[in-house]
């Protein structure tokens, strides 16, 4: 059996009736074209979820019945991935891919080999496609949680950052030990960082191993850092009993 549609509102609905209007309406009502008696569920993107039912379709949206509204728990640990900022959509490829293989939130980072700049307007410009593909992505996933994307972040931020963690670990194909044999906190936020294309420089792995952050390594193939994060996740999902 599919998992029904999922589609995000500002709040849930506090009754045993709501309507989905705006552009998630129009969307449920138009595109998805969904009739009276369809399952949908609504979600505020902070682990809050409603199961309703399609009572009948309006102009640019849907009337619904709630069965049920729920809150899930947190996450545990808490998967933030510091994700070097890349070329082009590898970046945001990055983040669909993360978000739909569970990550928490993203934590976008300026790498001292990241050839890309988030400067100004296109700074700007390219943190809202961060976001918006993390709400997609969630969305196209079924997720209760969108993972916040963090503003860009220096190193010496990022070295605060995996200090102040429960557990911290960077991807590094010269690592000696393998993420598959890393020790993983239980609770609160697990750090994972992925460098740009052209790997980390020599400072930021000492800054980051001063900061308490282990290197770790995935296998033999180079994965480009559109997809080492995703990969990792999948690992860490199995290894906590998220999967």
């Amino acid at each position: 059996m599919s998992t029904p549609p999922l589609f995000l509102v500002d709040s849930l609905p506090d009754g045993g009736e709501a309507e989905l209007g705006g552009a998630e309406g129009r969307h449920a009502a138009s595109a998805r074209r969904l009739r009276p008696g369809e399952q949908v569920r609504l979600a505020d993107g902070a682990g809050g979820l409603a199961e309703c039912t399609v009572e009948s379709v309006q102009p640019g949206g849907l009337r619904l019945s709630v069965r049920r509204v729920v809150r899930l728990d947190p996450p545990r640990p808490r998967f933030v991935l510091v994700q070097a900022l890349a070329k082009g959509d590898r970046g945001e490829l990055a983040v669909e891919l993360a978000t739909e293989l569970g990550v928490d939130e993203v934590v976008p980072w300026a790498a001292a080999r990241s050839v890309t700049r988030w400067e100004g307007a296109r700074g700007e410009r390219a943190l809202a496609r961060w976001r918006s593909t993390a709400r997609e992505a969630a969305k196209q996933s079924r997720r209760a949680w969108v993972p916040p994307v963090a503003e860009p972040h220096s190193t010496r931020e990022v070295a605060a950052l995996l200090a102040a963690s429960s557990g911290a670990l960077v991807l590094h194909g010269d690592a000696a030990g393998a993420l598959t044999g890393a020790e993983l906190p239980a609770d609160g936020d697990l750090m994972l960082v992925v460098g740009p294309e052209g790997g980390l420089d020599e400072s930021e792995l000492a800054a980051f191993a001063a900061a308490g952050a282990r290197p770790v390594r995935l296998g033999e193939p180079v994965l480009r850092t559109s997809t080492a994060g995703a990969a990792a996740l999948a690992v860490l999902s199995v290894r906590t009993g998220r999967w």
